[in-house]
């Protein structure tokens, strides 16, 4: 299955949650159950770049997945605002086996905080 496409835009300083849910190729779709996956995303300032902006994982506890094929990212606050960047990310998950699916990608925007 492709990678679907989804920006996204986090505020610096302020915690960040994104709630995505992840359903198979079925008519009607249905919710995938994830609760025997793990999953990992990175974000960097481009494609090319062998620097990381963020590194989340489930291991991590920054990523969880359940049965009802939701994943939720988290990041603290204090973890987003000691990000002065955006760039682009993607997020995988991988089964039991080993293998891995890329299910979400496109553009990390960071919104600069004021207030400090």
């Amino acid at each position: 299955m492709t990678a679907a496409a989804y920006n996204i835009v986090c505020e610096q300083g302020s915690t960040f949650s994104k709630k995505l849910t992840v359903k198979d190729s079925s008519t009607p779709p249905v919710a995938r159950n994830l609760s025997t996956f793990t999953a990992r995303m990175q974000v960097r300032p481009d494609l090319g770049s062998s620097t990381k902006l963020l590194d989340l994982t489930s291991a991590a506890g920054d990523i969880t997945l359940n049965s009802s094929g939701e994943i939720e990212i988290t990041v603290s606050a204090t973890a987003t605002a000691a990000l002065s960047q955006g760039g682009i990310y993607d997020l995988e998950i991988v089964d039991a086996s080993g293998a891995v699916e890329r299910v979400v990608q496109g553009d990390f925007t960071l919104s600069k905080e004021v207030t400090r």
